[in-house]
């Protein structure tokens, strides 16, 4: 089969696009003919690589997968072929403490389809039965894969990790970005004022077109300043803040005393400097998140299959033409998903 991969970590010029082994179902899993696959930025961090992380070479990633059930493992049971699915990108390799009490994503034996294993960028793909779910009539693949991944990651950050209540105010930093595209939606459907610092004119126009409330164009105002003079110089209740290094100094600014910054990515970079006096002075929560539960996954496709989240999508692309895709995502042009199409 074909598939979009690279045989060494490092830049775009790694990738290849060629054959590679066909894979085979194992017992539990099905085969699944993609019909279309997301990019996200883990594909970025996968294929550079981070100390520690071991893969089977060549590797390929891609963890938004939807499409056709090609074939059935040995024992694998209530799917057909033919059936139309997507993935729950979130693979439980185990069952233990965290596990059992909806904490999947924190467990050991937590992987990612596309990260630890290899993913849907590719003509076919593997992955476990109970992980899977129909797709309705009326959508089509580029829908339905789009927004899996980053409304999973979203849903967790705003309403488990941050404990999002109606009447908050939340400032969302960066627009363009899948994870934000739907934390505008989550914010808003929980009944939250939405703010968002854009990082052009055309994406700030965007943001409102999907329910933010108020939008400040970081390309022509100081963004902090602006955030203080909406709040009456309060802040916000909540951060997003998943561009790391760049922003979190001025988030810790922005956000009200007792308010949290909830933090999924660090697309400028990991290693941040911070002043803790303002951290416990201001006592303020920083709080972690990644992914989440397998019944978080059931939840987020019930509102987006309903219509109450709607996907954002920013092109649909060949899979042979991965590589400029992955051009425009890093650098930043992107509104909401890139979609890849076999």
């Amino acid at each position: 089969m074909k598939a979009l991969f690279f045989e060494e970590h490092g830049g775009p010029e790694v990738l290849r696009y060629g054959d590679v082994p066909d894979p085979q179902p194992g017992t539990g899993e099905v085969l699944l003919r993609v019909g279309a696959c997301a990019l996200n930025h883990l594909d970025i961090w996968v294929r550079r690589g981070w100390p520690g992380l071991r893969l089977e070479m060549p590797h390929w990633g891609g963890s938004d997968v939807a499409g056709t059930i090609a074939a059935l493992g040995e024992g694998t049971t209530g799917w057909e072929v033919g059936r139309r699915v997507v993935a729950d990108p979130g693979i439980s390799s185990i069952q233990d403490e965290y596990t059992r009490r909806g904490e999947d994503s924190v467990s050991p034996g937590y992987t990612i389809l596309g990260e630890h294993r290899r993913g849907g960028l590719a003509e076919y793909v593997i992955v476990p039965a109970s992980n899977l779910i129909e797709i309705p009539s009326g959508l089509n693949f580029p829908e339905a894969a789009a927004p899996l991944l980053v409304t999973l990651t979203a849903w967790r950050m705003l309403i488990h990790r941050a404990k999002l209540q109606a009447g908050e105010s939340v400032l969302i930093v960066g627009a363009g970005g899948g994870v934000n595209t739907m934390a505008i939606q989550i914010a808003r459907l929980a009944g939250c004022r939405v703010v968002v610092a854009a990082g052009s004119r055309e994406k700030g126009e965007k943001a409102l077109a999907i329910g933010a409330d108020t939008v400040i164009d970081r390309s022509r105002a100081n963004w902090l300043k602006e955030v203080q003079r909406l709040t009456r110089g309060r802040g916000v209740d909540v951060v997003v803040d998943n561009v790391g290094a760049a922003t979190l100094p001025s988030s810790m600014k922005a956000v009200s005393p007792g308010g949290r910054i909830v933090i999924v990515g660090n697309t400028s970079g990991p290693l941040v400097e911070m002043d803790l006096r303002r951290v416990f002075a201001k006592q303020l929560s920083l709080v972690g998140s990644t992914m989440g539960s397998h019944q978080d996954f059931h939840k987020v496709v019930e509102l987006l299959w309903e219509g109450k989240l709607k996907p954002v999508l920013d092109q649909v692309m060949p899979l042979g033409e991965g590589a400029k895709a992955f051009d425009r995502m890093e650098r930043g042009e992107q509104f909401g998903k890139i979609v890849l199409i076999p």
